[in-house]
């Protein structure tokens, strides 16, 4: 008998108890804005970038209402005008490149590597054209992070971290997003926590907290930070530094505070559940597993695969296959990007030059995402479907 998967793929787990009650409370208070706080209340927002700058080893946090915001604030804090370059991956998601262009700066792809990380060579003959490098941590693979400091120290590059994917991973010990000057995290539903929309921005860096605050649109309202850099830190940048509103709000504050402290538990789910799905597809004919370094501590929330070198139609006969079969894979070798497949040449606002090594990584790239509503049984059973009808399709070849 044909297995059937028949679980949601987009389904989250419930908002914990704990979340619920929190958020209940700032709704029967009605003080939503995260400045508008009784008397001797901190507020939720407050405390929130308090805890998370202590949970990731970090001087200062800002809770904003995006990753993607969180992204942009970061460059507009580091003075990236428009005109100005930005390396960044060629396999990235688009508020990656959307930021960049944002500012009206340009993104100059770097290539990606069979292991779906940052080509490091590529890195380094690139590295003269710019001074930034926003660096994705895409579907959560990390490089060598010693490698890529090292080559971005010696040409004096500034290191933005997109830890949308890596948030609670780590590479050698040190946790993705201490390695470069800022970090930003995402706590949008398909995150690591979820507030629906959301981010947060660290740095141990006090000009650069001070403008990010000041951009997010505190209204000389500052001092209410609790993550925050001293006072006289804001009075070089107060009055020259634009306020592009973002702020995130006490409700979200309030949902993501529990859901951060059950943070590790929660990674550690994920992993049990790539694991599982890792150790099904492993010896599939014509199918690469990606291989994770041994230094690397990662999030399975996701996983990807390869099928190098097969032509279009074989692969989208397996994506057919298994979607039949209740299993939803996503492709990145589509012409057109389908959700949230896009790559470095879907983005018409941004140039780019072909890289034939990345592209022939880029058409291999299939996606999946792992819920917690996920049990490790489901994604046996899922690994043995996408076993069975890659293993079909490559012996029809």
């Amino acid at each position: 008998m044909t297995e059937i998967f028949t679980g949601n793929f987009t389904q989250q787990e419930a908002i914990p108890d704990e979340g619920i009650k929190a958020a209940l409370e700032v709704l029967k208070s009605g003080r939503l804005h995260r400045y508008n706080v009784a008397e001797g209340d901190a507020g939720e927002t407050a405390l929130l970038e308090q805890e998370f700058a202590a949970q990731m080893g970090a001087k200062y946090c800002l809770a904003v209402a995006s990753g993607g915001y969180a992204l942009a604030t970061s460059l507009r804090a580091l003075g990236v005008k428009p005109g100005d370059k930005v390396l960044t991956n060629a396999f990235t998601l688009a508020p990656v490149p959307g930021a960049i262009a944002s500012v009206g700066a340009v993104p100059v792809f770097v290539g990606v590597t069979e292991g779906l990380v940052i080509d490091l060579a590529d890195l380094t003959a690139k590295a003269g054209q710019a001074d930034v490098l926003m660096l994705s941590h895409m579907r959560g693979h990390l490089c060598d992070m010693d490698r890529l400091m090292e080559i971005c120290d010696a040409n004096n590059i500034r290191v933005v971290e997109d830890c949308a994917h890596t948030m609670g991973a780590s590479w050698r010990g040190t946790l993705s997003g201490r390695h470069g000057v800022m970090a930003c995290y995402s706590t949008q539903t398909y995150k690591h926590v979820n507030s629906g929309e959301g981010g947060l921005l660290i740095s141990d860096d006090d000009v650069l907290m001070a403008r990010a605050i000041m951009l997010s649109g505190s209204y000389m309202l500052y001092e209410r930070h609790l993550a925050r850099p001293p006072v006289e830190v804001f009075e070089a940048v107060k009055y020259v530094t634009p306020n592009i509103s973002g702020r995130m709000d006490h409700l979200r504050a309030a949902i993501l505070r529990p859901q951060l402290r059950d943070l590790d538990t929660q990674c550690a789910r994920w992993n049990a559940l790539y694991r599982e799905t890792e150790k099904g597809l492993r010896e599939t004919p014509g199918l690469t597993v990606v291989e994770r370094p041994e230094q690397e501590v990662y999030v399975g929330s996701s996983i990807q695969f390869l099928l190098l070198d097969w032509h279009e139609k074989k692969v989208n006969e397996v994506l057919r296959r298994c979607a039949a079969r209740g299993v939803e894979l996503k492709w990145f070798g589509g012409a057109e990007p389908a959700g949230f497949t896009s790559r470095y040449d879907s983005w018409r606002y941004a140039p780019s030059e072909r890289m034939p090594e990345s592209d022939r990584v880029l058409k291999g790239i299939v996606d999946m995402r792992l819920p917690l509503t996920f049990s490790v049984k489901d994604c046996a059973t899922i690994a043995r479907i996408i076993r069975a009808e890659v293993s079909a399709v490559w012996q029809a070849t």
